[in-house]
């Protein structure tokens, strides 16, 4: 290697290391599945992770919406919260436990706090993913965080087919095969 390319390479390492540091810590600024994956006709332990507030500002409301196929769902109580539960009709009815459910939990809302923006945590509900979803269906759970000050709503889903991930995007979880499948 002459000097030239030694120096060019030498310039531009502190560039593309910070730039792969902006990259992974905006990728981290997402509101995320801890667990991405999981089985057609499994439980599931959804832990919603909350890396900041909204622009500084502390965290007082988190609001996640349940997509279709995931059924019997159960909020873990946090301590200086509240938990409202928006029940409603399934657009389909689920076998569970040798009954049908054609109804149940659409919407999780924790409220109370504040979890300052310095701050992480986790928003935690068990599930059951439906049997009757195909390997390879991507769910998506719309967020809405609520600040002091500010709204974050992570409720972008990419369009069929869209290579670029939205600015704002829904937690999203694949679902993979079945016992049996």
């Amino acid at each position: 290697m002459s000097l030239p390319t030694i120096r060019t390479a030498a310039l531009a390492a502190p560039s593309l290391l910070a730039g792969a540091l902006l990259c992974a810590s905006t990728a981290q600024a997402h509101v995320t599945l801890q667990t991405p994956q999981a089985q057609a006709g499994s439980g599931y332990k959804a832990v919603l992770r909350l890396p900041h507030g909204c622009k500084g500002s502390a965290t007082v409301r988190v609001s996640v919406q349940i997509p279709a196929g995931v059924i019997a769902v159960k909020p873990q109580p946090k301590p200086g919260w509240q938990i409202e539960i928006q029940r409603g009709k399934y657009a389909q009815a689920y076998r569970y436990h040798g009954a049908q459910l054609s109804e149940g939990v659409r919407t999780l809302t924790w409220s109370g706090g504040p979890l300052p923006d310095a701050y992480y945590d986790e928003f935690v509900f068990s599930s059951q993913i439906a049997s009757s979803l195909p390997p390879g269906t991507v769910l998506y759970f719309p967020v809405v965080q609520t600040c002091e000050q500010g709204v974050q709503r992570w409720i972008e889903i990419p369009a069929d087919g869209q290579a670029a991930r939205p600015e704002m995007p829904a937690p999203a979880l694949k679902v993979t095969g079945g016992e049996g499948q």
